[in-house]
């Protein structure tokens, strides 16, 4: 009555109204003390890490520091490892013993997969055939894929026939020259058994073109297609977001029309689209690509020594 006596109506109707829940956020120490311990001890479960940041005098529940994991990605074993070993990668960190550990756990499950490892940009590639449909007038097109495992710039160029001398062409009008424009070497690439990539190493087109680069060519398991999975995720992705949505909107009489469209879609995948993938961690390939090739140059030895009078001497290329 009171209420009513003085504001009238609207006081009343304040008094049903909800108030909205506002967020349960902690403060900006807190989280950053939760994200460190993730990078720092990374096979620490949420209660852990509560029971340990508790002992700093930093007052945060499992639960807390779980919904601070969601926030940054990292609310999985996997997702902290990933992240952990991106920033070792990039930042050049010095590991502890238990970073070490988790590490190497972490490397011994995933060989037992299968999984592949890379180091840098250039120190392994995959090459993969697919296999887009068939068109009248054009007939049956394939795509040549080109992948570094690295960054995940994707290089892809489609042809008419599957066999050595398309697989070897896809290397020699795509991916060489990009690596040399980059000053990039390109180390090792990962194939299926197919007998476009496979084949007698004096005769066979593919082989023969590995070996004038001086590529070193690695095979996947025999009856474990999923080993090259990094080009089957791109066909998924490729399918959904390039293809089906090329062939609704245009009709296609001549290969080079698809390719300049394949061209136009890959720009967006390589530079604009951002990646999950492990060395990515939500930048685009060619972020990833630009910010880490850094990494392959400091391996490439030649770059930072040369012979001289049968002696080593330092250049100042990278002074």
């Amino acid at each position: 009555k009171k209420l009513y006596e003085q504001s009238g109506e609207l006081a009343l109707q304040e008094i049903n109204r909800k108030k909205p829940i506002e967020k349960n956020r902690v403060e900006p120490h807190i989280e950053q003390a939760v994200v460190n311990m993730a990078y720092e001890f990374p096979a620490y479960g949420q209660h852990r890490v509560a029971n340990q940041l508790r002992l700093q005098g930093i007052m945060v529940s499992g639960s807390g520091v779980r919904s601070i994991w969601l926030r940054h990605d990292l609310e999985s074993f996997k997702k902290r490892l990933i992240a952990l070993e991106t920033k070792v990668a990039q930042e050049g960190l010095v590991l502890t013993e238990s970073q070490l550990q988790a590490l190497e756990k972490a490397k011994a499950a995933r060989e037992a997969q299968g999984e592949i490892e890379t180091q840098h940009p250039g120190y392994l590639c995959a090459q993969d055939t697919y296999y887009v449909g068939h068109i009248k007038g054009i007939g049956k097109i394939y795509q040549q894929t080109f992948i570094d495992t690295y960054s995940r710039l994707a290089f892809a160029k489609v042809y008419t026939e599957k066999n050595s001398l398309v697989a070897a062409d896809m290397l020699n009008d795509k991916v060489i020259p990009f690596f040399n424009n980059e000053q990039v070497a390109l180390l090792r690439i990962l194939t299926d058994r197919g007998s476009e990539y496979n084949g007698h190493k004096e005769r066979h087109a593919y082989e023969l073109y590995l070996n004038l680069e001086d590529i070193e060519h690695t095979k996947t398991k025999a009856y474990s297609p999923q080993t090259n999975g990094i080009c089957e995720r791109l066909y998924k992705t490729m399918k959904t977001e390039c293809y089906d949505i090329m062939f609704r909107r245009k009709i296609y009489t001549e290969l080079t029309e698809i390719q300049q469209d394949i061209e136009l879609w890959l720009e967006f995948y390589n530079r604009e689209r951002v990646h999950s993938g492990k060395y990515c961690y939500g930048k685009t390939p060619w972020q990833t690509w630009v910010e880490t090739k850094g990494l392959a140059k400091e391996k490439q030895l030649e770059n930072l020594f040369y012979s001289s009078d049968n002696h080593c001497v330092r250049t100042n290329a990278d002074e």
